[in-house]
């Protein structure tokens, strides 16, 4: 006796997406790097607004310290007289205070002055100045890395595109045709 016979011979069927089909069959997809391009204008826009937001911040702070119209006093080692609008005026001036409330002080500070001390009064004030000056100086501090991360930032992102756009052409990649399981079986 003789095996069944198999069925007749038939083409595999195919499925592809794309009008370009090559003789054989096989579908050509062009590649694009559209994932990259979206990265670095992103990366570059973000480090836009980082650096914005550092410039602003440092503007506010400046004209925030500007309306109080505090000068650094005559005594200070350096940049005696000007207004405290700057991180390192503002620093001198709390240094400044600093040694103004020990001379009041005898030299104490606040721990060391007894409760009912009246000059506690004036150690404590010194306090809240210094800190008030010192939180200053951290907060220009913040607006320069903020705007300085995103100069990288920025900068990251155009040398991507730069990069980007000097990379050939990715080839096109060839999608292979799907082929029906039964057919594979059958003729096995």
């Amino acid at each position: 006796m003789t095996p069944t016979a198999a069925a007749p011979t038939a083409a595999p069927r195919t499925s592809t997406t794309s009008s370009t089909t090559s003789t054989a069959g096989l579908a050509a997809v062009p590649r694009r790097r559209g994932t990259a391009r979206v990265v670095a204008v992103i990366a570059v826009v973000a480090g836009a607004l980082l650096v914005l937001a550092g410039v602003l911040t440092w503007a506010g702070v400046a004209s925030t310290l500007a309306a109080e119209d505090v000068t650094v006093s005559a005594d200070a080692a350096t940049l005696a007289g000007r207004p405290v609008t700057t991180p390192w005026t503002a620093w001198v001036e709390a240094d400044v205070i600093a040694g103004h409330a020990l001379d009041a002080t005898g030299g104490r500070t606040y721990a060391e002055l007894d409760r009912e001390d009246p000059l506690r009064a004036v150690a404590m004030d010194a306090s809240f100045l210094r800190a008030s000056l010192f939180t200053s100086v951290v907060a220009f501090g913040v607006a320069a890395l903020v705007a300085g991360v995103g100069v990288l930032v920025a900068m990251l992102g155009a040398a991507l595109l730069v990069v980007e756009r000097r990379l050939p052409p990715l080839p096109a990649r060839v999608r292979v045709p799907k082929v029906d399981p039964e057919f594979v079986l059958v003729h096995a």
